[in-house]
């Protein structure tokens, strides 16, 4: 009985959700293509103007954040299905390209990293898999957890910053529909609210595109304030092939003025763009 009754609670919640309400648009199967894209193309529009009005949201959870993460503390993402799977993206994309420990932000996706690449079913329903998904980390009041979830309902999410919350730790959230669970559980709700999908109830579209906008901005932010960036390049980004090679190179040459040939032979010596800069200015004293 208990199943069905928080199933119950969750279609009333549902029907408030502008994130499930209809979608504008009808009769899609009968739409020439041009038209589905056309039509898709106006209501992607529509994503960033949602995202600029929680910009003040996504400040507040920045500067939330930043001290901890100088103070050695770690970002951990928790989300479920798409919401779960853009948080693992943007985590994994840290290292390579701001140079920093793996570990130093981490994606956690309802059902472990199976659930990347398919659905577990019900995994994202159990209220306290979150929570013992971040304890396998040895999280702590040092680290910070920001939950992602368009529904903002999502009860792997609710549980683990409830739980975040009663240890201590400070929390954010992305949501994309007003006053849900999700946000009321977080200290420091962020809220995108991006209207119907086109097709109805797919917030792997809009939502999730205005997630993994936001989630572009919180990172990226925050390794510029830890100093991860240096004018506006990439100075600490791991060199794993040819194409990042050539671009530290070139990065070398901007900063420094040297040819090109002394700048890959600084970059294979140190290994980094920052550290070659450094060395070449040294070298120079």
């Amino acid at each position: 009985m208990h199943i069905f009754s928080d199933f119950r609670e969750n279609l009333q919640i549902m029907a408030l959700e502008t994130t499930e309400q209809d979608s504008l648009y009808s009769d899609l199967e009968k739409k020439s293509t041009i038209e589905i894209l056309r039509n898709i193309n106006r209501e992607d529009k529509t994503v960033a103007l949602a995202v600029e009005k929680a910009l003040p949201q996504i400040e507040a959870f920045i500067n939330a954040a930043l001290p901890k993460m100088q103070k050695g503390g770690r970002l951990f993402y928790i989300g479920a299905g798409t919401s779960g799977r853009l948080g693992v993206v943007d985590a994994s994309e840290c290292p390579p390209t701001f140079g920093v420990p793996f570990d130093l932000v981490v994606g956690l996706i309802a059902g472990g990293d199976t659930a990347i690449r398919r659905a577990v079913e019900y995994a994202e329903d159990d209220t306290a898999q979150a929570w013992k998904d971040l304890k396998k980390h040895g999280i702590s009041e040092k680290d910070v957890v920001l939950g992602i979830a368009a529904s903002g309902k999502t009860p792997y999410v609710v549980g683990g910053l409830k739980k975040a919350q009663l240890k201590g730790i400070l929390t954010g959230c992305i949501v994309c529909n007003n006053g849900s669970p999700v946000a009321q559980a977080a200290q420091f709700p962020i809220e995108i609210v991006v209207g119907p999908e086109y097709v109805t109830g797919s917030t792997r579209m809009k939502a999730g595109t205005a997630q993994k906008m936001a989630l572009n901005m919180i990172s990226t932010a925050l390794m510029i304030k830890m100093g991860k960036v240096k004018g506006n390049k990439m100075v600490d980004m791991q060199l794993t092939n040819n194409k990042l090679l050539s671009r530290g190179t070139n990065m070398i040459m901007a900063e420094t003025g040297a040819t090109r040939e002394i700048a890959a032979e600084l970059l294979q010596k140190y290994g980094s763009v920052r550290k070659a800069v450094e060395e070449f200015y040294a070298s120079l004293q």
